[in-house]
């Protein structure tokens, strides 16, 4: 978001972060606690590492699921369509759960939560099937 983009480059200016673009970590360097990551930069190939005391890996925004491309109903971006009740897909039995269906909040608590609600929601299906 430009809020975030705004926030992020304040922090850049006043020198608490810097960004390191265009790489990947390719090794995580320490043995009790993190003391340097390995990097490797896409475009020249040339490795180099950093010193740091932390790392947050963000998982982007393009859910994985294109494994189900073709299965389940999925949305423009590639979300899984919630497809009834709670966390139904347009599959029977199956359900969808965190990430893979939430384009809005891609967080881990919401994802947890529903992977919670999910797993509630095929447990009724499995009693309802006389599966359970």
């Amino acid at each position: 978001s430009k809020a975030m983009q705004d926030r992020f480059f304040r922090l850049v200016e006043k020198g608490k972060i810097v960004p390191v673009w265009d790489s990947v970590v390719v090794d995580v360097l320490g043995d009790d606690v993190i003391r340097a990551v390995q990097l490797e930069n896409v475009k020249s190939k040339q490795r180099r590492e950093l010193a740091c005391k932390g790392l947050f890996i963000a998982i982007g925004h393009t859910p994985n699921t294109e494994l189900f491309k073709g299965v389940i109903d999925l949305d423009d971006k590639g979300y899984v369509k919630l497809g009834g009740e709670g966390t139904a897909t347009n599959v029977e039995g199956v359900f969808a759960a965190g990430d893979v269906h939430d384009p809005d909040y891609r967080q881990a608590i919401t994802a947890a939560g529903a992977g919670c609600a999910a797993a509630l929601d095929a447990q009724r299906w499995l009693e309802e099937q006389g599966i359970a």
